[in-house]
């Protein structure tokens, strides 16, 4: 990965995102697709679609997802402390012990979430997992008045940010699920703006992914494409506890995921398939028996229907803070579709047979 592309990488880890608080990073978006789209526009409901070619045929939108599991300020008691409720799917013990920022109107408000420490917990306490309402951010301050000109009810939090590089080309971070996406579908476009395609692509940075696969609906209904790739992550199964035959074979490094099932179609599906193996692209199969949690069950199904493919990004320890990713596998996939995008013309037909 070269020195631009990994900055731009970090650059969108570090910008928090949120459901329904994605400016920060779409702003990152912009400044990156404005160096090789042909157009980057923002939607009202805070999608960025960068286009290159736009007159051209068919449209396919490459859509990844830029918003992040957080929290959002529900409450602040007398003594300052704050009370949060979740924005997208949580294990809640994953938030014990962990340095947080709350992004108020002025900055960036560092913070600690925890609770009693074990010395004070009961033997029935030690027991129970907590909820959402067992635990509070910690700011610092002496009291609410304090508090309050640092945050306010509605502000989001996050993990802290940040990229921790690791061995073997991995990395971890918060936020790889799935600014890794994001990623992938803008260096796809950046290749293709490198080349000659015939076909109109769409990289698309959509929003409120993790609360229902909202802005794929919304911006694929906007640019009306014939054809679309939704990036997002899956499940890696080479750590322990995981049983294979349950969830299948999914390696970090040995290549980005092309699911098969009836959320992808079969001749997009094919293709990709196909195409991985002129170029010589590492990929891994897997089976999708149902629709998809991601935004290919959004563009699958918008307007009369969107020829739909899939390619999943590894990913270990989802929905945490220390989600680890292969960057060999995120080079391989904006690769892979970049052949994908290049090889379309007017006379493709992905009907399937």
């Amino acid at each position: 990965m070269d020195d631009s592309a990994l900055q731009f990488l970090k650059d969108l880890l570090t910008a928090p995102s949120p459901s329904g608080y994605e400016q920060p990073v779409q702003a990152v978006v912009r400044r990156y697709a404005g160096q090789f789209a042909e157009t980057v526009t923002t939607d009202w409901h805070g999608n960025v679609a960068a286009c290159v070619n736009p007159q051209g045929s068919p449209r396919i939108v490459l859509a990844g997802h830029c918003d992040q599991i957080g929290l959002q300020v529900k409450y602040i008691d007398d003594r300052g402390f704050v009370w949060v409720d979740g924005i997208g799917g949580w294990d809640i013990q994953m938030l014990i012990g962990q340095n947080m920022v709350v992004w108020g109107r002025s900055g960036p408000v560092p913070g600690v979430i925890a609770r009693k420490a074990i010395h004070l917990l009961s033997p029935e306490d030690r027991k129970k997992v907590p909820e959402m309402k067992d635990l509070w951010i910690d700011l610092g301050v002496k009291d609410r008045e304090q508090a309050r000109q640092l945050v306010a009810v509605g502000d989001p939090v996050t993990f802290e940010l940040g990229f921790r590089p690791l061995q073997n080309n991995l990395a971890a971070a918060p936020g790889m699920d799935n600014k890794v996406g994001a990623w992938v579908v803008f260096e796809a476009l950046r290749q293709v703006a490198a080349a000659a395609p015939q076909a109109a692509v769409y990289a698309v940075s959509t929003v409120q992914e993790e609360i229902g696969l909202r802005g794929a609906q919304t911006s694929a209904f906007a640019i009306d494409p014939h054809l679309g790739i939704a990036v997002d992550v899956t499940h890696a199964t080479d750590c322990p506890t995981l049983d294979l035959k349950q969830y299948g074979e999914v390696d970090l490094g040995d290549g980005p995921v092309l699911p098969r099932g009836p959320n992808a179609n079969p001749e997009v599906h094919a293709r990709l398939v196909s195409l991985a193996q002129q170029n010589e692209i590492p990929v891994q199969l897997a089976a999708l028996p149902r629709a998809a949690s991601n935004d290919a069950n959004a563009l699958q199904l918008t307007r009369g229907g969107v020829a739909t493919g899939i390619v999943a990004i590894p990913n270990r320890y989802m929905h945490s803070p220390v989600e680890v990713v292969s960057l060999t596998d995120l080079e391989n996939a904006a690769k892979l579709i970049a052949r994908f995008c290049l090889s379309l013309t007017p006379e493709c037909d992905f009907t399937p047979r």
